[in-house]
């Protein structure tokens, strides 16, 4: 028997979801998506992957801006979905969307629940260092990520993953978890598993006052945010008026008593910088209005550019 399913995203994350559901033999009867924003150079309205999807395959869209209008939940409750899917939508669901579908709404979140809840789980979970991630599918309650886990796949995360690997690697992971915990619904076999909360962490929304890399931390800290900010929002530094994007750098096994953010050495191998524990080795950067560039390919242009003893700036 196919599911009458509602779906609910806003990025390509949400939209990759999407894509499988509508090939899965289950029927999408109508998609949620956020309102259009400003985009590009021309600040045009945009409307988001999951929109554009949508109207690829003739599905009816829907965009409140949230559920405090009584038409909107009504209008949703009147569309009699057996269940709805959730995949980073960016909206709250209050308690009366949440309680409309059949079966209640499930979310496809981005880690391995309760480790990190919230706005950033892929970038998050490579900036503290983590070994492990993966796809949870929970029951959605009025909870942020707090709901009952149905299904789990795991990931490891790789020395050289940036957010925009992990993110894509997950992406293809979790349409094969959601349609097997479908089946299940269908089956009436799930079998929830209650959150364990003293093991949750918060995955803070990414912000671009984080990307300024503060050569006073530790080295291989650096390292982490400069992986798991790429591609978004691209850690970077400043040298003299430049802002240098950072997007690949590896946290080296030295010591240096020079002031953090003095460039030690540059060769082919990378860009050596002293920070407040360590040294930090860039490999790849963007320079204004340039491409990304391996280090190597930038020295053998532009030498004068990155001459050791040269300070990087943490200050904007």
């Amino acid at each position: 028997m196919a599911l009458r399913i509602l779906f609910a995203g806003t990025p390509e994350f949400a939209a990759i979801h999407l894509q499988a559901l509508i090939h899965s033999g289950h029927e999408v009867i109508g998609v949620y998506t956020q309102p259009d924003r400003p985009a590009g150079r021309g600040k045009k309205l945009q409307p988001s992957p999951v929109k554009q999807v949508a109207l690829d395959h003739g599905l009816p869209v829907y965009q409140p801006l949230n559920f405090k209008d009584a038409a909107d939940v009504e209008q949703l409750q009147s569309l009699k979905a057996d269940v709805m899917v959730v995949v980073a939508y960016g909206l709250i669901l209050p308690q009366s969307v949440l309680d409309a579908p059949k079966y209640g709404c499930l979310n496809v979140h981005a880690s391995l629940l309760p480790r990190w809840r919230g706005a950033a789980p892929i970038q998050r979970c490579i900036e503290a260092g983590d070994k492990l991630t993966g796809i949870t599918i929970m029951q959605m309650d009025k909870g942020l990520d707090t709901g009952a886990m149905l299904s789990k796949v795991t990931t490891g995360i790789l020395a050289d993953d940036t957010g925009g690997t992990l993110h894509d690697r997950l992406a293809e992971l979790g349409p094969p978890a959601l349609l097997a915990t479908l089946a299940q619904v269908e089956a009436g076999t799930l079998q929830p598993e209650k959150q364990n909360d003293a093991l949750a962490n918060y995955a803070h929304k990414l912000l671009k006052e984080e990307a300024l890399i503060d050569w006073h931390q530790p080295a291989d800290e650096i390292a982490l945010r400069v992986r798991a900010f790429n591609p978004f929002p691209m850690a970077y530094t400043l040298l003299g008026d430049e802002r240098i994007r950072v997007l690949m750098a590896e946290a080296l096994e030295q010591t240096t008593a020079l002031l953090p953010g003095t460039i030690i050495r540059a060769a082919a191998e990378g860009l050596d910088v002293a920070c407040g524990d360590g040294v930090l080795r860039i490999t790849q950067v963007q320079l204004p209005g340039k491409k990304a560039m391996r280090v190597a390919d930038v020295i053998n242009g532009q030498p004068q550019l990155f001459q050791p003893n040269h300070l990087l700036a943490s200050t904007l």
